[in-house]
């Protein structure tokens, strides 16, 4: 089974594909499992391979129920004592932020699945029936960029790539990729079927704790079952994939201060419509109670903030100051997006001022293409529905 994984899709690694490995294999006994690990498929951008993982699910875990857009009643109706394997493609037309909240109670049934004996109550039928509906299920859930919090925390979390030059892959054809990955899967429940009462009652050695056992154990579990080099393997997994993580949370949310950060120091020197580069990291290192200072071997400079604002799709640009004086800079326009979406709290003031008079625009330094427009960028997503220009 590993091996067919690995030969029609890349994963970011070794561990991630004995990961999916043994993820794929617990479908097959989840009804005796504790805890139901949600594997979360994320990429930076589209055709890195997350719906061929999900192809691949699809023809090897017990019971696939594959959509691109779930509701939460089909969810209530799909999950019974002998649940599905959801897989959940496009999941940022879900959760992204052009869905704007409304999916809140998927998000809640989702989490609650996580964990046995978490049923959701619903009133049901004429009579007004209190009714439990039943979460526990495993699932995949694909999408570009980063799932809610609470799914990632309860989550094996593969991070895709796109292929090298170098890499290669066998072409998913239906006609022979389907047989061959459903003998193997048929083959995989043959084995298990009898191991059902072993793997309710085992209790295996976890090299992680809290929620990150939980969703590791079923992993684990069949690993143990499985013998050979499969513990030690899937311990390493486990270890590797999940401090991968814990550094990923370290730099959302050094990255999260940065905005903050940056957007005190535009309001401290009253808006300007852009702030020098030096200057902007001068304030930085001003700050006391910051991570600046200790940032890399000598504090931060213009390079490391130009990579940590890289990801927002922030740049420094050439700008002319007045006086005339020339400079490298940061425009404030070019962080409403940003603030937007990871510091809703601060976006608040631009949304409720979009009836105030729009500032003229800046003339441009010689050869130089014009500055953007100052604060007339929608706050809304790029790509997102169209909505009226706000303006400072």
């Amino acid at each position: 089974m590993r091996a067919a994984i690995g030969k029609y899709v890349v994963l970011p690694s070794e561990e991630a594909l004995t990961a999916v490995t043994l993820w794929v294999a617990a479908t097959h006994i989840q009804t005796v499992l504790q805890h139901a690990p949600r594997l979360a498929i994320t990429s930076p951008t589209k055709g890195c391979g997350k719906s061929r993982v999900l192809d691949v699910l699809h023809e090897t875990v017990y019971k696939p129920m594959m959509t691109v857009n779930m509701s939460t009643a089909v969810l209530f109706r799909s999950i019974g004592q002998d649940p599905h394997t959801l897989l959940v493609d496009e999941a940022d037309t879900i959760f992204g932020p052009n869905a704007r909240g409304e999916n809140e109670e998927l998000r809640g049934l989702l989490n609650a699945g996580h964990q046995r004996n978490r049923p959701a109550w619903r009133i049901v039928g004429p009579e007004h029936k209190p009714t439990p509906f039943p979460t526990f299920a495993m699932a995949a859930i694909a999408g570009i960029g980063d799932l809610p919090d609470t799914i990632m925390d309860r989550a094996v979390v593969l991070r895709m790539q796109k292929r090298k030059p170098g890499e290669k892959v066998a072409p998913f054809r239906s006609r022979y990729a389907v047989p061959e990955l459903n003998a193997l899967r048929d083959r995989l429940a043959a084995w298990l079927g009898p191991l059902r009462s072993k793997a309710a009652t085992m209790v295996p050695s976890m090299p992680v704790e809290d929620r990150a056992a939980d969703t590791w154990e079923p992993l684990v579990i069949i690993a143990d079952l499985a013998g050979g080099h499969w513990p030690a393997s899937a311990r390493t997994a486990c270890v590797t994939m999940t401090r991968h993580e814990a550094v990923q949370d370290v730099q959302t949310s050094l990255k999260t201060r940065l905005l903050r950060d940056i957007h005190r120091i535009f309001a401290q020197a009253d808006n300007p419509e852009a702030l020098a580069t030096h200057d902007l990291v001068a304030a930085l290192l001003q700050d006391a109670d910051g991570p600046w200072a200790e940032y890399g071997t000598k504090g931060l400079n213009a390079y490391h903030l130009g990579n940590l604002l890289r990801d927002f799709g922030i740049g420094s640009a050439n700008y002319r100051f007045e006086g005339g004086k020339q400079a490298k800079a940061y425009q404030r326009n070019r962080f409403l997006d940003a603030w937007a979406r990871h510091c809703p709290d601060l976006a608040q003031p631009y949304i409720a001022s979009e009836r105030a008079p729009q500032a003229p625009p800046v003339r441009p330094a010689h050869g130089l293409p014009p500055a953007a427009p100052t604060a007339s960028l929608p706050v809304g997503p790029p790509d997102g529905p169209a909505e009226p220009k706000r303006t400072r």
